[in-house]
């Protein structure tokens, strides 16, 4: 027992001394639509590439119904997103480091029938993000308007709030 209040003890005083992290791994979670685990990989100083999966209970979808309205589609399935981002560290000014965000993606959900679960779509993802400067973590919120291109057309949004933890 005492070996592991010396660890932990050891990872609180390590996270003191470290940065947010505008480089690096990070994964945590996502809460939204879908909800699940979020990943972000740094390739440069302004650019990421973030990776989720989760699992979604529905969504609100433009789809060619016979009197055109937005249509609710039910039913729980597995979504992956893979996107490409570009940061914005200038736009707001503060103490803090809130960079603005976007980029540009793909996502795949897979479900029960009918097939209108199973999709393949384009993604264009905007968001903030809050990067604490002494811990190794960052906060964000972002929206993200999706083109589904198979197995028919439409169009809807996703939105969600989450955290990553850096390595």
């Amino acid at each position: 027992m005492r070996r592991f209040k010396k660890i932990i003890a050891l990872l609180f005083l390590c996270a003191g001394f470290v940065s947010a992290q505008d480089r690096g791994v990070g994964a945590g979670i996502i809460i939204g639509e879908p909800t699940g685990i979020s990943a972000k990989i740094w390739t440069s100083r302004t650019n990421a590439v973030a990776l989720g999966v989760g699992w979604s209970y529905g969504d609100w979808y433009w789809v060619r119904t016979a009197n055109g309205y937005w249509q609710y589609v039910n039913g729980t399935y597995v979504h992956f997103h893979a996107d490409y981002l570009w940061h914005s560290f200038n736009t707001i000014r503060s103490q803090q480091r809130f960079p603005l965000y976007y980029g540009v993606g793909l996502a795949i959900n897979s479900g029960p029938t009918p097939s209108s679960y199973n999709w393949l779509g384009v993604r264009g993802t905007f968001g903030i993000e809050w990067l604490p400067h002494r811990a190794p973590l960052d906060v964000f919120l972002e929206v993200v308007p999706t083109l589904q291109i198979a197995p028919f057309s439409s169009f809807g949004f996703d939105a969600g709030i989450g955290t990553r933890f850096y390595f």
